[in-house]
């Protein structure tokens, strides 16, 4: 029973060792996309909203050059479904344009071509 007992216990401890080591080994792609982002609002809209996306792990928006990078599984999302979510968000993602009902729920701001108040 006790030898039962050890062999039990080392399975489980080498179970857990593999997974770890397969979720350190998970892979991790990113991708550049061009949104039509303009102030620090939407960049707080874009990141807030990419966060709750499958696969996604870190979403950062350079408002300067309206650049998104996107850190991702590739094994749970593609840079084709990530820029569908940002359009989905209302902003466009390369040549993916803003779904016209979230572009409409946007502030004015962050609209294309409007001027940004807060400052930035």
């Amino acid at each position: 029973m006790k030898t039962l007992k050890t062999i039990s216990t080392s399975l489980l401890i080498m179970i857990v060792m593999m997974v770890s080591a397969e979720k350190a080994n998970a892979q991790v792609a990113e991708i550049k996309i061009k949104t039509s982002a303009t102030c620090d609002m939407c960049k707080e809209t874009i990141e807030k909203n990419l966060a709750f996306e499958k696969g996604i792990k870190k979403s950062v928006l350079d408002v300067d050059t309206k650049v998104l990078t996107v850190t991702y599984n590739p094994e749970k999302t593609t840079p084709e479904k990530i820029r569908i979510a940002i359009s989905k968000i209302g902003y466009d993602a390369d040549e993916v344009p803003a779904d016209p009902k979230a572009y409409k729920k946007l502030d004015d701001c962050c609209k294309k071509g409007k001027v940004c108040t807060d400052g930035k």
